[in-house]
């Protein structure tokens, strides 16, 4: 069915083929030269190593530490880790299957709510820092943040 399609549209323009949403979202938003870029942690991929920055905010995983203008900022270990992973360089849109895999460690699969819920409640908390971090959806495929702004 997909060749008798690309042979009707031959020569009208470029065709895309791809067998799911997965190949079609490795097409449009690929990893950098050196794998940088959050592709696809395996499951069970660890939080960051070491504290991780956006401005203000401090996030330790580690620590099980999160604080903004040095003041502890409470999250559960859940927000704390979604945060880690939006804030953690470089500043990339995170999938859905990403953030499942990387912090339900693929125990979700599939089933975004989980994901929704626990983004809705981090960005409660984001709400009241002023000039804080904000988590943006990104239609379709995941959330991203914006980068900090520049010091003082």
């Amino acid at each position: 069915m997909r060749e008798r399609v690309v042979r009707q549209l031959d020569g009208v323009g470029p065709v895309l083929s791809c067998a799911d949403l997965t190949e079609l979202r490795a097409m449009l938003f690929p990893s950098p030269p050196g794998g940088s870029a959050p592709s696809d942690p395996p499951i069970g991929a660890s939080a960051p190593q070491g504290p991780v920055t956006w401005g203000d905010l401090v996030v330790d995983a580690a620590g099980h530490r999160v604080t903004w203008c040095g003041d502890p900022l409470r999250l559960t270990r859940t927000e704390r880790e979604l945060l880690a992973r939006l804030i953690g360089p470089p500043l990339v849109v995170w999938s859905y299957e990403q953030l499942l895999s990387a912090v339900w460690n693929g125990t979700h699969r599939g089933d975004t709510a989980t994901l929704h819920s626990a983004i809705r409640r981090l960005r409660h908390k984001l709400r009241s820092l002023p000039g804080g971090p904000q988590v943006h959806t990104v239609r379709g495929v995941g959330y991203r943040l914006d980068p900090p702004p520049p010091p003082a």
